[in-house]
């Protein structure tokens, strides 16, 4: 994949982070055991941003605040990504199978 093909879906973003990893030989520290750890500190940095908000200022954060978390569920999602690239998991597969999986479990009334 190049520079210039836009990123408009998971297997995209999947390969344009296989790129940038490589660019930068970084696939020698991207094991699981990695970019789950590294997934959980970004998503620690993401639930700081609502750590002491009310419910209601949760959903509708100010400008720079929104900006900051924006950032951090990118980051979150692309380890998330790599991490399911690294042990070959579809995630649109595991997320449906997990779907159908919940509806099983919890019923709708």
């Amino acid at each position: 994949m190049n520079a210039a093909t836009p990123i408009v879906d998971l297997r995209t973003l999947k390969l344009a982070l296989r790129d940038f990893a490589a660019a930068r030989d970084w696939k020698q520290f991207h094991t699981p055991k990695n970019l789950a750890m590294a997934m959980i500190v970004e998503a620690a940095e993401l639930v700081e941003h609502f750590q002491w908000a009310t419910p209601e200022e949760s959903l509708s954060p100010p400008p720079e605040k929104l900006a900051a978390i924006r950032d951090e569920v990118a980051d979150t999602l692309i380890y998330l990504v790599e991490l399911a690239d690294a042990l070959d998991i579809d995630l649109i597969a595991a997320a449906r199978d997990k779907i159908v999986k919940n509806a099983t479990k919890y019923p709708a009334p």
